[in-house]
């Protein structure tokens, strides 16, 4: 899906996913975007065990899904913060300009939302639109040529599957919206994949999960 070439060099928006949090594959994968992504790559956080804590929190106290939202933005953050610590070679961004800038030195990019999306009229503020529906976003936002989202499992995406894709739980409901018309590739790999990374990455390739 999503076939229309862009210039070189190649942008990556590569989501990582909040359910690799406690997993030792989040190191492997934060060393293989650190080894090839620089100057190419803009990591976009998940929610995690962060994001969990606000959907309890809503829960028992029964707050509006607009505070909620912003909540979960914040828990991206929280999120984003300890993966710059892990990995020390990513450099955090809150705007455009910033992610320009620290790719064009040839650098890795955290981009954390919050700055961003904290009062945008963009995006629904419900729990429709999670971290993958903000990286898609933001990958049309920066004209990436290819939207990767990093989850526990690995699954084929197309536009024949995306409906049940977000009946089981694989995407958000509101991703559908934010690819279906998207002008990168989109590919979907589990924690175990950032081998599969790593080399069609070095070999410039885009449709990981056709390979």
């Amino acid at each position: 899906m999503n076939r229309l070439a862009m210039a070189h060099p190649t942008k990556w928006v590569v989501k990582l996913g909040g359910s690799l949090a406690a997993t030792p594959e989040l190191k492997k994968w934060l060393q293989v975007l650190a080894a090839h992504g620089k100057g190419q790559v803009i990591i976009v956080p998940g929610g995690g065990p962060f994001a969990d804590q606000v959907r309890i929190a809503q829960q028992q106290w029964g707050f509006d899904n607009t505070t909620a939202h912003k909540m979960a933005l914040l828990a991206m953050e929280q999120y984003g913060l300890m993966l710059s610590r892990i990995e020390t070679d990513l450099v955090v961004v809150h705007s455009l300009i910033d992610i320009n800038a620290v790719l064009s030195s040839q650098r890795l990019a955290l981009w954390l939302p919050a700055r961003m999306l904290f009062d945008s009229s963009e995006l629904p503020l419900n729990w429709d639109i999670t971290s993958d529906s903000i990286a898609a976003w933001l990958a049309t936002k920066t004209n990436a040529t290819n939207l990767l989202l990093i989850k526990h499992q690995a699954a084929e995406i197309n536009t024949s599957n995306l409906d049940d894709l977000e009946i089981n739980g694989t995407v958000d409901s509101g991703f559908k919206q934010f690819i279906l018309d998207a002008c990168f590739h989109v590919s979907i790999l589990g924690k175990s994949d950032s081998g599969t990374f790593s080399l069609n990455f070095a070999e410039g390739l885009t449709d990981l999960t056709d390979n």
